[in-house]
């Protein structure tokens, strides 16, 4: 299907004059669809593990808007949770888990070998997903990377600089690199089976690759990554990976040479032009339209959108949003991006 699949042929190295589009979050609060179908699975963790229904809230956006791929509906905090870690969620405040400060803590979590059970749901999910897509449609799996999956594990929540994260390493870095160990196996298994399963492309997500700096972000970013893509590609031969070190600056030049995935997925903090002189001279890039444009619509989004159509039309591009798309998005203005981009805005 790499030929006929828009998504996969751009990850082999083509430029399209029509980039494929998908959209970070795009099942998500902002439709009203996915809002009746996480109120009938009861809340958010029980919709992850639902897999008729998280596959349902995957096939919505293709349905409504023909996006080129669809990405798994989970989140990055279930492999943590299949590791043993306590999960739960803070109505308007966002995930809860118990923390991993101390030997004790990292002593009480499961093998990585041991998490297929917890996520067997999961897996059931993207072969549902498999069976039901548009035969044009990609399927993409994914996983949080080690770094931003320890930061919430080491403070229990998300934090706005990732500062118990860094006291850890700082103060610990023996725990904190057993901890990362830990996370890069898990990762590696989890993301294998989704590929056994039906996936046909993963994503890496280092939400916050961004608070790392130097030789840090290189132990901490750059190596797992590696480490991840080079244990897939020896057991999956083919498969493509997307890296996203979001707002990794000029770390973004580089990495897909660092770290052999097949794509860098580009955070809306830097100039697509810049992007394409520096990253896209390795090959597939992605994004990188600022989720604002989703809120706010008008002729700033179309402008926007062929800006960065434009940038990126010399090379290898899949069109996509900086970050997620958020709760208060229009549907409309992401129909008017999808038109824009495909020749009829």
């Amino acid at each position: 299907m790499a030929g006929t699949k828009k998504l996969l042929r751009a990850l082999a190295g083509e430029a399209m004059e029509v980039p494929p589009i998908w959209m970070m979050r795009q099942a998500g609060r902002y439709l009203p669809e996915y809002r009746a179908t996480r109120a009938q699975a009861g809340d958010f963790l029980s919709l992850c593990y639902n897999p008729d229904l998280a596959a349902e809230v995957t096939l919505q956006p293709i349905r409504r808007f023909g996006f080129d791929a669809a990405i798994l509906f989970a989140d990055i905090l279930l492999v943590p949770q299949a590791l043993g870690a306590d999960l739960w969620f803070e109505t308007g405040e966002g995930p809860r888990l118990s923390t991993v400060t101390t030997e004790e803590d990292l002593a009480r979590l499961k093998p990585a070998g041991a998490i297929h059970d917890h996520l067997a749901p999961v897996y059931e999910t993207v072969r549902i997903l498999a069976r039901e897509l548009p035969e044009e449609v990609a399927l993409i799996g994914f996983a949080g990377a080690p770094w931003t999956v320890a930061t919430y594990m080491v403070a229990g929540r998300g934090t706005p600089d990732q500062g118990p994260a860094h006291a850890l390493m700082a103060g610990n870095p023996a725990l904190f690199d057993a901890l990362i160990e830990r996370l890069t196996e898990a990762t590696i298994a989890y993301l294998s089976r989704q590929i056994e399963a039906g996936a046909e492309v993963v994503k890496i997500f280092d939400s916050w690759a961004g608070s790392l700096r130097g030789a840090a972000f290189d132990r901490y970013a750059v190596a797992p990554c590696r480490r991840i893509t080079q244990a897939l590609k020896e057991r999956h031969p083919g498969i493509p990976v997307i890296g996203f070190p979001r707002e990794a600056g000029d770390r973004y030049a580089g990495f897909a040479r660092a770290t052999g995935v097949d794509c860098v997925a580009l955070d809306n903090s830097v100039d697509p032009e810049w992007a394409a002189a520096h990253v896209q001279i390795d090959g597939c890039v992605q994004g990188n339209l600022d989720p604002r444009h989703m809120v706010t619509g008008g002729p700033a989004l179309v402008e926007a959108t062929r800006r960065v159509v434009e940038a990126f039309s010399g090379g290898p591009h899949i069109f996509n949003l900086g970050h997620g798309i958020t709760p208060e998005a229009d549907p409309a203005n992401v129909q008017l991006m999808i038109d824009t981009v495909r020749g009829r805005g």
